[in-house]
């Protein structure tokens, strides 16, 4: 079974010639790359994941046709969103779980049941999941940021083996990073069609992640690395550990679940962990 994601590009805004939310017959999809419809003024960037599973044609190669997702966006779900974000106050109505379950409906038929599931992408650093066989449950991803210091470095190693190991990481000073982090977390939702407040996440991750670990020594100043090489992939287990268990409950919903944690310890090296 092959897996083929899609990712489709659009702007919404205020309704009008001059605004983003102009007619898309009205505007020239000369650079979809970017979006179509393509920004006119202010408005509101989307992403939309689209991915998809079935068997490639022995002859094309193909189980499906790129541009047949893209028009399916395009026709169903492009004036979905266009209404929903009409609505007056929809920054604090709009119920997202459920928006996402209209998402992937409306692509059901058109892609011919074969889509596995999407992923709205409502800023650069958080976006909304819902899979085709669970939308009862909604994935979350929220990224953060912190500085900190550390040393590569073990102690049973020689300090010849540490430096050839570690090179300039085993620097007896340390050395610093700016690291990016993705928590993703399942919740469920609610009868309404709401997940909770992505403003809930973040404050549930400062307090037990970033506010620790923000401008701190690694080796010297976190507990948990007093015997731990702080390596990406140990930072991603850490801070999986200070996160598990603590995110159960988030504003009045219950019964979320953390999924996976990504650190990112330069924008070309980052490390998952999801648990044993």
């Amino acid at each position: 079974m092959l897996e083929l994601c899609r990712t489709v590009r659009m702007c919404i805004g205020e309704p009008g010639p001059t605004g983003a939310g102009t007619p898309p017959e009205m505007t020239r999809r000369s650079n979809t790359y970017s979006a179509w419809p393509a920004m006119c003024g202010l408005g509101r960037y989307y992403e939309l994941d689209v991915c998809c599973h079935g068997e490639a044609d022995p002859v094309t190669g193909y189980f499906i046709n790129i541009k047949h997702i893209d028009t399916a966006v395009r026709e169903h779900v492009l004036d979905y969103l266009q209404d929903l974000v009409a609505q007056p106050g929809a920054g604090a109505t709009v119920a997202l779980g459920e928006t996402m379950r209209g998402i992937v409906t409306r692509l059901a038929e058109p892609l011919n049941d074969t889509v596995d599931r999407v992923r709205l992408h409502l800023t650069p650093r958080y976006s909304l999941e819902t899979r085709s066989d669970a939308m009862d449950t909604v994935t979350v991803r929220q990224q953060y940021e912190f500085a900190a210091a550390h040393r590569l470095h073990v102690p049973t190693m020689s300090e010849e083996e540490n430096r050839e190991t570690f090179g300039k990481c085993n620097n007896p000073a340390g050395h610093g990073h700016n690291y990016r982090v993705e928590v993703a977390v399942r919740a469920p939702v609610d009868p309404a069609g709401h997940v909770f407040a992505v403003e809930e996440l973040d404050d549930a991750v400062a307090d037990a992640v970033i506010n620790k670990l923000d401008h701190q020594h690694l080796n010297h100043d976190v507990p948990q690395f007093a015997d731990l090489n702080p390596s990406v992939e140990n930072i991603a287990k850490v801070i999986w550990g200070m996160l598990v268990g603590k995110l159960g409950h988030l504003g009045s919903m219950e019964g979320v679940a953390l999924e996976e944690v990504r650190v990112w310890e330069t924008e070309k090296t980052v490390c998952g962990y999801r648990g044993e």
